[in-house]
């Protein structure tokens, strides 16, 4: 195990590393009472302070006022963000707005979108479910960016106030026979959803409720031998580990007695003689809400997260390039269009920087050099080396910048931006020094990193579109 990897296995691990996938009955908002479009949100942590209001004004029973509440002067223990989203949900359950399902389901769920800055439409499925919470060390569940301590603590204080988990985690597994896909949307003519939503960037989200216990048995199973990985939702996955781990020493519950009270046959809603009653979690923490997607499927789309640097005292472009001419052949360019990384093979970034000194404005083009980059990547694996995003955090933020390791982790001279125009638009403007702008990761290599138990930089990735919150929530209680 390495150093990065958790330690201490939860109560309720099974078979040496099964994928244990549950159906619930979801709290769902009622259509009856509340226009679905005004109610559901971005995940959390893609949500600005612009957005947070436009949630706000679009309904007053808007996710955002759980997910994400406003902070307001004089909070202290007694109340605050996380108590008044405790007393939010609790009065919208007993006011019917948020409805608890009848039978425990699993969720079909498609998203339809244009793949930004293209033509091209392209559609996303999964379903939704329980994911029962392992270890790292399981080798179950793989992650694949290093997170924030700032953020878990946040989700933790959530969750523990609200007792539920309105956000899902975005799990990916392999499997190019499609046997999920298959039993869910069939392979001829797709049933009608029960709904869609199109959300503010365009993006139409399906959701089909499955309630067979047979056909869900058969998801289940099929599911049972897969490895996971997640693509979004590393903070709020490791928080409910974190709570569960909790939440388990509370009850006095151990991994012993918890394979025990979830392998008893116990009775459930809508089973019929002769079928297997429905697998529920051993306690309600053990397991978290995921959608779970085929990385196997055509619709994956990941997007590159630019690096912003701001905060450099007395910065000076020409020997940042000088410099930076040790590892890379730096070529300058007009503006920075996309075609300019377009076209290049190999790790390359488009840089745009303002001069200390002169104010100045410059593009310039960045090709790495193999043989240089290699002998100063010689500590890290041939998987981490050769990806174009741990070179920039090695190579020229931490090396050519000065940035440190947790300077970074901290967020002290950096910003994360996914709009390439944005991104520059900072240095123009004169609040940043440089943007970096750089190419996606492939999913073959966040796949073949997350596997071998290794980390990419935090923001590593950015999934598109985002899983929409609030077409179905957790509740533990």
């Amino acid at each position: 195990m390495t150093g990065d990897q958790q330690s201490g296995g939860l109560p309720g691990r099974y078979n040496g590393g099964m994928a244990r996938i549950y159906p619930f009955r979801a709290l769902r908002y009622d259509p009856a009472r509340v226009i679905l479009e005004d109610v559901v949100t971005q995940p959390y942590d893609k949500i600005s302070a612009e957005m947070q209001q436009r949630y706000y004004d679009a309904s007053p029973y808007n996710l955002i006022r759980v997910i994400l509440g406003k902070r307001e002067a004089g909070d202290d223990d007694a109340e605050n963000v996380y108590t008044r989203a405790a007393e939010t949900l609790k009065t919208w359950r007993e006011e019917r707005i948020l409805k608890e399902e009848t039978e425990p389901a699993l969720y079909g769920y498609s998203q339809t979108y244009t793949v930004p800055h293209t033509d091209e439409v392209r559609e996303r499925r999964g379903f939704i479910a329980l994911g029962h919470l392992y270890d790292y060390a399981e080798n179950v569940v793989y992650r694949h960016e290093q997170t924030f301590p700032k953020h878990k603590s946040d989700r933790l204080a959530l969750f523990k106030a609200t007792r539920a988990y309105c956000e899902q985690i975005y799990m990916l597994y392999s499997d190019p026979a499609f046997t999920a896909e298959k039993l869910i949307f069939g392979e001829g003519e797709e049933t009608p959803a029960d709904l869609a939503i199109t959300d503010e960037y365009g993006v139409v989200h399906r959701v089909w409720k499955l309630t067979d216990p047979t056909l869900i048995n058969l998801i289940l199973t099929a599911m049972a031998d897969k490895k996971l990985i997640i693509a979004d939702g590393h903070h709020r996955y490791e928080t409910s580990v974190a709570y569960a781990k909790e939440r388990a020493a509370e009850l006095g519950i151990s991994a012993e007695s918890a394979a025990v009270a979830e392998e008893e046959e116990s009775p459930s809603e809508r089973v019929d003689e002769g079928i297997r009653p429905l697998a529920k979690p051993p306690y309600p923490e053990a397991a978290m809400m995921m959608t779970f997607v085929n990385m196997e499927a055509q619709g994956i789309t990941i997007l590159p997260t630019h690096r912003v640097v701001f905060g450099l005292e007395n910065f000076s472009r020409e020997e940042f390039l000088t410099r930076a001419e040790e590892f890379f052949s730096v070529t300058p360019v007009v503006g920075h269009e996309p075609e300019h990384l377009a076209n290049t093979h190999g790790t390359a970034f488009l840089v745009v920087s303002r001069d200390g000194k002169s104010g100045e404005v410059g593009h310039h083009l960045l090709v790495a050099k193999p043989e240089a980059m290699a002998q100063a990547l010689t500590d890290i694996s041939p998987r981490q080396a050769e990806l174009d995003v741990v070179q920039l955090h090695r190579v020229v933020l931490e090396g050519l910048l000065g940035l440190s390791h947790e300077s970074i982790a901290k967020l002290e001279n950096i910003r994360y931006v996914r709009e390439a125009d944005e991104a520059a638009g900072m240095v123009e403007d004169g609040d940043a020094n440089l943007a970096f702008l750089i190419k996606p990761v492939s999913l073959a290599q966040m796949r073949d990193i997350s596997l071998a138990h290794e980390v990419m930089p935090q923001k590593s990735t950015d999934f598109y579109p985002k899983l929409l919150s609030g077409l179905a929530i957790y509740a533990l209680d």
